[in-house]
Formats: structure tokens, C-alpha cells, sequence
């Protein structure tokens, strides 16, 4: 693969790349950049998760090394309870390996690093008493506004999830950061402040949010209509799906996000099609090659709502029972990371 086939797997279905240009120099200048994508422990794993994981993924087909961060000092900074860091990271580390096997990765090159590892050494603090010295406090709070649930009195833990996230670039000697587009105002401040310190910025590449299946559009960890469950069985899927918000006609919708950035993009990486099965009588069953081909149906009505969404539940079903299938005999690790659930 050369390097303009590597930058086009990459760019596919991202919003945004600062910059493009320092992306090309660094492949032309390192045989195994390093990638990371910092999640914290908080909520349970959904399948709007699958969105950057794909796109990990691409970054493994590319040559990258790729490191997910389980940011559990992140999660605390977010309002999870101290004392379920640990179990939820054990949880986490389960899901998300199998979402990078599920979409057939390399494990070879994927490396999950835990927060606290490295974020509690001296050197690492010391850091970010230098950031701090750097970093306003309306650049912090502005810098984290989209990410960290704030009211209208925000806690210093909020203040300084930032700095940490920029910091982590350093100590997880990445070269580029992946995160969704909510990311963008932290990705911002690590480029502007970590020079301060000495640091090279890094390349940050974002990707757009899935939409819930709820109609406004928000997927959400704390609304279980919103999101289907990483381990949700197939009845399950089929349940949440069929009460999905899904205009006919109107592709501003959950389900045919999904269908188009995650369902499609694997089968044409597969070379397969994406076949919705249906009755001979309302016209027989369905195929669709591309994401062009599958939104032009449903805008055109030649795509019922409720076959869309059979479709799609027989394919997170596929892309959820590699998960499933680790939890067998782990079930304690769900209750206790999510007693209230």
C-alpha cells in the first residue's frame, strides 16, 4: 500500500484531519506511525462505538500501530465512582478487543494501555503542572465544554480532563490522535499549548457521530432507547430497532447512519453486498454495493424503513456475538461495572 492509499483509507468517512499535510509527512518519514484513541470508563460501551474502532481498524490496514488509552483517572475526572474504575476498565477491555475482532483487525499492532499506568509518574505530573501554568481556566472549560458533562458550577476535575488528554499524546508516544468531532476544541489546546512545554503538536483525525435511534438524534449511554447494547442479543436488537426513529424518505436517521458508515464500509471492504431479505411479494430481496446506492434508495421510498431496519439488525447481531461470546462465564464483571443496570 502506498501512501496515497494509505491517506485515502484514513480520510474515508472522517470529518475533519489537522492537517492532511502533516499526515503525508509523516508517513513519507515513519514506517509504524503510532495512533491513539482515549476513551473513559464511564457508560456502557454502544454501537456508536463502532464507528472510530472501524476506523482504527483503517489505521491497522495502514500500518499503524494502534493504542487504545481506558482512561480510567479520565472517567473519575467525569463523574464515574472512584470505586468502579476497575471493574469498568476490566469491561472495557473486553468489549473493545472484541470490536476490533469482530471487524476482523490485527491484534498483532493493537495495544489497550490503561490511564493510570503512566498518568500517576512524576514526570507525567509535573507536566501538568506546567500545562496548568499554560492553560487559562476559560480555555480549559472552553476546551472541554463538548466532552465533560458540566452544570452551571463545574468542578476543577472537568477543568483539567484537557490537559490530561493532551498530555497523553506525549506519554503514549503517538504521532496522531483519533477521536470523534466533539473532540475537536481539546485537540485544539493540545496543539496550541504542548509546544509551551517543548512537545511537537500531533495530527488529529475526527470522525462524525453516529445519530441514536431516538428522534433527536442523540446516542447516549444513559438513554437505553437510544443505543443498542454491545452485548444486546438478537431479540433485543430487533425490539430497540423496530421503535428506531426512521422516516420514510428522510435519511437523517440512526439506523441508516449505521447501515452507511459501519455495514457498508465492511462489506465493501469484503467485496460483499449488503442483502436485505424480503418477501417475494413485496418485491424480493435487496442489494446494495455502495453507501451512495443504499441512501439514494431509502431517500427515493425504494427502501421501506421497517426492511432497513430488519437488515441492519441481522448485521449488528453478526458484529455483536464475538462480544457476546466473551462475556460466557464473565457475567459477574457486567453487574459488578454496572451494579445499577
Amino acid at each position: 500500500m502506498n501512501i496515497d492509499e494509505k491517506i485515502n483509507l484514513i480520510k474515508r468517512n472522517t470529518q475533519e484531519i489537522i492537517s492532511e499535510e502533516e499526515l503525508r509527512k509523516l508517513l513519507e518519514e515513519k514506517k509504524q506511525p503510532v495512533v491513539y484513541l482515549g476513551t473513559s470508563v464511564t457508560g456502557r460501551p454502544h454501537i456508536g462505538y463502532f464507528t472510530w474502532a472501524q476506523k482504527l481498524n483503517d489505521f491497522l490496514n495502514a500500518g499503524f500501530k494502534v493504542k487504545v488509552l481506558l482512561a480510567d483517572l479520565h472517567g473519575a475526572l467525569d463523574n464515574t465512582p472512584w470505586d468502579l474504575l476497575e471493574k469498568r476498565y476490566k469491561y472495557y477491555s473486553i468489549v473493545i478487543t472484541g470490536m476490533i475482532e469482530a471487524l476482523g483487525g490485527n491484534l498483532d499492532n493493537f495495544e489497550i494501555v490503561k490511564g493510570s499506568d503512566f498518568q500517576l509518574s512524576k514526570e507525567y505530573v509535573l507536566d501538568l503542572y506546567k500545562l496548568s501554568s499554560e492553560v487559562t481556566i476559560r480555555n480549559a472549560e472552553k476546551a472541554s465544554s463538548d466532552v465533560v458533562k458540566q452544570k452551571d458550577s463545574p468542578k476543577l476535575s472537568g477543568i483539567l480532563y484537557p490537559l490530561l488528554q493532551a498530555l497523553d499524546e506525549v506519554y503514549l508516544d503517538a504521532d496522531v490522535q483519533l477521536g470523534a468531532i466533539d473532540q475537536r476544541k481539546i485537540f485544539v489546546l493540545a496543539r496550541e499549548f504542548l509546544p509551551k512545554l517543548g512537545y511537537k503538536p500531533r495530527v488529529e483525525v475526527m470522525i462524525p457521530f453516529i445519530r441514536g435511534l431516538t428522534p433527536d438524534g442523540k446516542m447516549s449511554s444513559s438513554n437505553k432507547a437510544s443505543k443498542i447494547d454491545l452485548i444486546d442479543n438478537l431479540d433485543t436488537i430487533k425490539q430497540k430497532m423496530k421503535k428506531a426513529y426512521c422516516e420514510e424518505g428522510n435519511p437523517e436517521n440512526g439506523v441508516l447512519d449505521f447501515a452507511k458508515l459501519l455495514i457498508m464500509t465492511q462489506k465493501q471492504d469484503k467485496n460483499e453486498e449488503f442483502v436485505i431479505d424480503r418477501p417475494e411479494k413485496w418485491g424480493g430481496s435487496l442489494r446494495f454495493k455502495t453507501q451512495e446506492d443504499l441512501e439514494k434508495a431509502f431517500i427515493s421510498k425504494d427502501l421501506h424503513p421497517m426492511d432497513l431496519k430488519q437488515g441492519v439488525s441481522v448485521e449488528v447481531d453478526k458484529l455483536l456475538e464475538p462480544i457476546r461470546q466473551k462475556f460466557v462465564g464473565k457475567e459477574e464483571i457486567i453487574k459488578e461495572a454496572y451494579p445499577e443496570e
